[in-house]
């Protein structure tokens, strides 16, 4: 019996090895080798030459870049994740009704799912474009005035979201699409006997029923958002004024353009617990209000 327990024991943890040798590669050692970093300076190879404790964490701090980047992420986050939510939402109920040829419908609204961020964000370079961008047109078209989005750093920072909110469309869509279509449909018909609103039945039925897709979607997005880099990259280089340059993309700049490891991986330890707290918060304050079938 004793043999029996240990040898199931034993295929349990052969299970466990795999996953175990990936997240150690590619999760653990990373996070634990970035902490060590944080606290030393590094050559231009990343190899650490001098212990400095919690000076990277000090100078940032005192340093205005890091205070820009800042304020660039949480608003990048606040334009972003919201938008990105409602709009969704507000798709996914339309591709939700029971209509004649809505399955194309619902293709087009979940097509940028299939696009990735260099794609994307060369068609919007290019919808932007001061000359022949259509977002220019449609503008004076309407009355207003021609503008450099990207170039102007009062409109640098919307313009990246408003590309990343239509990125991010795609995959948020098709996971409230599927969230409402698990909604018990007896539910709505009852309410239709009992005479209910379409709105009543929205707030009293879809919308508690939908929360915990919700939840998911909005924990997913807003860590999405914290981790954004291929379309500051590709549209604004974190410009103009560093308008634009959110904390991944400062990272990144002080780890492969200035060769600075360890300032770096004192942002990522910073980025990271800044995730982790917004995180702990989500599951703490709002998952309560989520409600389980």
């Amino acid at each position: 019996m004793n043999f029996r327990r240990v040898s199931s024991n034993i295929s349990y943890i052969l299970y466990v090895i795999p996953s175990f040798l990936l997240f150690s590669t590619f999760v653990f050692y990373p996070m634990i080798r970035t902490g060590y970093l944080s606290m030393h300076t590094t050559n231009f190879q990343g190899a650490p030459t001098a212990y400095v404790g919690f000076e990277h964490f000090r100078y940032l701090i005192e340093d205005r870049n890091f205070r820009e980047s800042m304020k660039a992420t949480f608003l990048f986050v606040l334009y972003t994740v919201p938008s990105t939510v409602l709009i969704s939402l507000f798709l996914a109920l339309l591709a939700n009704e029971k209509l004649k040829g809505i399955q194309l419908f619902r293709t087009f609204f979940s097509s940028t799912l299939g696009m990735s961020v260099a794609a994307s964000s060369v068609i919007w370079m290019f919808m932007y474009n001061p000359s022949i961008g259509i977002v220019n047109k449609l503008v004076v078209a309407l009355g207003g005035q021609e503008r450099q989005w990207l170039l102007d750093p009062d409109t640098a920072l919307i313009a990246v979201a408003v590309a990343t909110v239509w990125m991010n469309i795609g995959f948020a869509f098709l996971i409230l699409l599927g969230g409402l279509q698990n909604i018990d449909v007896t539910l709505y018909e009852s309410a239709k006997i009992a005479g209910v609103s379409k709105i009543y039945q929205l707030w009293r039925i879809t919308l508690p029923l939908l929360s915990p897709t919700l939840f998911f979607i909005v924990t997913v997005s807003l860590i999405h958002a914290f981790q954004t880099f291929g379309q500051i990259d590709i549209l604004t280089k974190g410009g103009p004024v560093n308008t634009t340059t959110v904390l991944v993309y400062s990272i990144y700049r002080e780890a492969f353009v200035n060769y600075n490891f360890g300032f770096a991986s004192a942002q990522a330890v910073v980025l990271f617990f800044i995730v982790l707290v917004i995180t702990i918060l989500q599951f703490a304050l709002v998952e309560r209000k989520v409600h389980y079938q």
